[in-house]
């Protein structure tokens, strides 16, 4: 909840049928701007496209602002990594027994370019 309840991220749902299907966490400010901070879809609600809606949604959030989307993945979800990679993200650098001992997390970016590509400094 301290997660969802921080003012600096910005928190969206999916809903089928009067149920939460999924939400996505995002950060606009800070080292990474435009992160995606966590991306759930429930169980009984997954390989229906949810996810891939609400990355949609993210990503256009976040290019609005910024030209880059940044996320970590676990190096043993290959299921995400796969999701990720079909999206267009790339794997950019990976911090090796980050959470896990013998994990890495890979950090991942789909980009327009750098920066000051908005015409705007960091």
């Amino acid at each position: 909840m301290e997660i969802i309840n921080d003012p600096s991220r910005e928190v969206y749902v999916a809903w089928l049928k009067n149920k939460i299907a999924g939400f996505i966490i995002i950060e606009i400010t800070g080292t990474f701007k435009g992160y995606i901070k966590s991306i759930c879809v429930s169980p009984s609600h997954r390989n229906m496209g949810i996810g891939s809606k609400l990355m949609s949604y993210a990503e256009e959030r976040i290019l609005s602002e910024t030209p880059n989307v940044f996320l970590f993945v676990s190096s043993f979800n290959m299921g995400a990594i796969r999701f990720y990679q079909r999206l267009g993200y790339e794997r950019i650098g990976e911090l090796k027994d980050f959470i896990i001992e013998g994990y890495s997390e890979i950090l991942m970016r789909k980009t327009k370019g750098p920066l000051t590509y908005l015409g705007r400094d960091a």
